[in-house]
């Protein structure tokens, strides 16, 4: 159609550019060609560019289906921009009244607008289809294509029918474009919408300039996240939370640190939300705190940092959110925080769907646990990921590559998962295949009878540390793959029946240990990350001296954590001492508090110790707020799930909330809840198991050593209130 001069200088026309980028040339006159095309492109890449300059050169109108309405907005006020003209783009959605759309359509019939920007919601309805329909549509364009698939990390049920409602329009090329996209999720894609001969473009997805870490999240994270930005002022940062009421709670707790800060999410005023959304690309403020909701298009090219309060639910997610840094190609730090129990919050959103999407959800979630716990190159695991190899060991611009961990021989243990495998006949997924390895009779080890194989728990404790590294880095080097539309059955390559037959040195390091603690409440930690070492050890004597004495497990009295904080900020009085996480004035009430304090004194004292003015953090008002609601609530034996649902907040958040209470030395009583939804004999037995048995408070490890078919989590967490309350409060 057009020639590659004649496209050039479309170029400079419209939006100044003297050259393309990357592959835009090639997608564009595709496109032109009349041709179905799918582009897959990382943010940052100018995938906008590739459906806009088209829409400026065809005759008729181009259709652009995007998902949110602050993305229109985006778009529409870049397009006015470059031609100095209203009428050449418009948005049509839900944010419009009946004048407006009058106004949308009377621009579309005059031939003015060139480019139209459509919610799926909008274009189902009859009269837009109408509409459309006597009117000329150059091309479709889908923008963040991945929200067709379910692989996808933000399935869009609406975007399913978006073929058969392009077919009701008229015929005309489509362009689907996405920056995330894995081999199963871009077939997914050009099958819904009946483009498998797309002529396909794919950029690829390594963005050098990222820097990729992922730290533990402890009770001090957003200590944590106040230091970083503190340590990169004037900086402009995305802070990423899973749920909304997080996000307006840490942009506060920002606010009040001197860090200017604004929330977005969905459930935001639109008015406020696009408000914040401006002063945010205004540099009127540093740092937008906020939900998945926000980003999707958002072209401000010097984001430096993007941080991660939760980890996602999916590595489409994550890849796409941090893409949002250094889109200018200079420094972009990405930070993810995780622990294990963001696990389980992750998998009760999908509690309500369908089996299907269940289990797609949790082999989404396994995949990010797998890149968070890691000790491979992250760039590397992205890649593969997406489907491209990587052929570097160390990029040096991501924590495991710059702190890169010791690796040991595992020849023989990768034979033994590959012989697993194809004895198993391929039929099973890694958890099974580790389950078979290690001895764990699970639910399917048992129904398929696998005890009987030969290497039923065949591997030693230093092996069953390694395994599920072992089966990463063999799908890494093509030995295993997974097959994606079987939820994750683990087929054995040519490569790999190769291995099996000749083996070779094939080396691993073990996975990060992320401790599963709590967001607030303090949780038994397996290693210390203490300044002090040496008076950590004597506070753990102590605590092991009284705990005796009391007749308690160690836990009741402080926490590893609390023990940590304090052997890192020498808390030498009783006000101090309240400061430490895990640590209230129900705590420092007891009579052993002060001989914590005198130790301490003593230590600093002895050793001529110069204490560090810690980083002071102040809290948001209505925390401590919701604390005394929640106290005041139960004194009136309000029921639990009512008090719940009254604040908002699911039942484990309440009960999370509630454990912070009573871990700083609160006593609450909710005997009058226990009886009436428990028996007397299931309380008595997991009350006594956490007296005389356990060595921690940890949940999981009290429902595998009561058994978890006799007990329920809820069950054991709130007889572990109970527990608290009545013996260390």
């Amino acid at each position: 159609m057009a020639n590659k001069t004649e496209l050039t200088s479309a170029l400079k026309k419209h939006f100044g550019f003297d050259k393309f980028k990357g592959q835009q040339e090639a997608i564009i006159q595709n496109l032109l060609n009349g041709q179905d095309t799918f582009v897959l492109m990382p943010t940052g890449g100018g995938k906008s560019l590739c459906y806009q300059l088209p829409a400026l050169i065809m005759e008729g109108t181009a259709v652009v289906i995007s998902p949110l309405i602050a993305l229109m907005k985006n778009q529409v006020d870049a397009m006015r921009r470059f031609a100095n003209d209203d009428s050449i783009a418009h948005f049509l959605n839900s944010s419009l009244n009946k004048a407006a759309i009058e106004e949308v359509k009377e621009d579309i019939r005059n031939g003015k607008t060139k480019i139209l920007y459509v919610a799926p919601e909008s274009l189902t309805k009859d009269e837009n289809v109408e509409f459309l329909r006597n009117n000329k549509v150059s091309f479709y364009a889908i923008d963040e294509a991945h929200c067709i698939s379910e692989w996808g990390h933000d399935f869009r049920p609406e975007y399913r029918r978006i073929k058969p409602i392009i077919e009701k329009i008229g015929k005309a090329p489509v362009i689907a474009l996405t920056a995330t996209a894995t081999p199963k999720v871009q077939l997914d894609i050009q099958k819904t919408l009946g483009m498998s001969d797309a002529t396909t473009f794919r950029s690829s997805f390594n963005r050098q300039n990222l820097y990729y870490e992922v730290r533990q999240k402890t009770d001090n994270i957003e200590k944590d996240i106040i230091r970083f930005i503190k340590n990169n002022p004037g900086k402009s940062g995305i802070i990423y939370c899973l749920s909304r009421k997080k996000v307006e709670d840490l942009a506060e707790t920002l606010r009040l640190n001197d860090i200017s800060a604004l929330a977005y999410h969905a459930g935001m005023d639109s008015a406020v939300r696009s408000e914040n959304q401006d002063k945010f690309l205004m540099e009127e403020v540093d740092v937008i705190v906020a939900t998945i909701a926000f980003g999707m298009g958002i072209d401000k090219p010097d984001v430096r940092y993007v941080i991660h309060y939760d980890i996602p639910k999916s590595l489409e997610g994550y890849y796409q959110e941090t893409g949002r840094a250094g889109r200018d190609g200079g420094e972009g730090k990405c930070i993810a925080f995780y622990n294990q129990k963001d696990l389980h919050k992750l998998e009760k959103f999908t509690q309500d769907k369908p089996v299907s999407e269940q289990e797609i959800g949790k082999q989404l979630i396994a995949e990010t646990a797998a890149y968070a716990e890691s000790t491979m190159c992250r760039r590397r695991l992205l890649l593969h990921y997406f489907g491209e190899s990587y052929a570097e060991d160390n990029c040096g611009n991501c924590d495991n590559c710059l702190n890169p961990k010791k690796k040991v021989e595992a020849q023989d243990l990768l034979c033994a998962v590959i012989e697993v495998i194809l004895t198993t006949k391929e039929k099973f997924k890694s958890e099974v295949i580790i389950d078979v390895l290690t001895g764990r009779e699970s639910a399917d080890v048992k129904a398929y009878n696998l005890t009987e194989l030969e290497l039923f728990d065949s591997t030693s404790d230093e092996e069953k540390e390694i395994l599920p590294a072992v089966i990463r880095q063999a799908m890494i080097n093509k030995y295993i793959d997974k097959e994606i539309e079987n939820y994750g059955v683990l087929k054995v390559t040519p490569a790999g029946k190769k291995f099996l037959a000749k083996p070779t040195s094939f080396k691993v390091s073990k996975d990060n240990d992320f401790n599963e603690e709590p967001e607030e409440a303090p949780q038994m930690s397996s290693g210390s990350c203490a300044v002090d070492p040496a008076l950590f050890g004597l506070l753990k004597d102590l605590r092991k001296k009284i705990a005796k004495e009391e007749n308690l497990p160690p836990y009741v009295i402080f926490q590893d954590p609390s023990l940590e904080a304090m052997a890192t900020t020498y808390p030498i009085n009783l006000d101090e001492l309240q400061n430490i996480p895990g640590v209230g004035s129900g705590k420092v009430e007891k009579k052993y508090a002060q001989t914590f304090v005198d130790l301490i004194r003593k230590h600093v004292r002895d050793n001529d110790i110069e204490r560090p003015e810690d980083l002071r953090v102040r809290t948001i008002a209505n925390k401590s707020k919701l604390k005394i609601e929640i106290i005041q609530a139960i004194d009136r034996k309000v029921a639990l799930d009512d008090l719940a649902e009254s604040k908002g907040m699911d039942f484990f958040e309440l009960l999370k909330e509630i454990d912070t209470i009573v871990y700083s030395g609160t006593k609450l009583n909710i005997d009058y809840f226990l009886e009436e939804i428990m028996d007397q004999e299931v309380i008595d037995e997991i009350f006594d198991y956490f007296k005389n048995e356990s060595e921690s408070d940890d949940v999981e490890t009290a429902l595998r050593e009561l058994g978890e078919d006799d007990y329920s989590e809820e069950e054991v967490r709130l007889v572990r209130i109970k527990f608290l309350s009545d013996i260390s409060n």
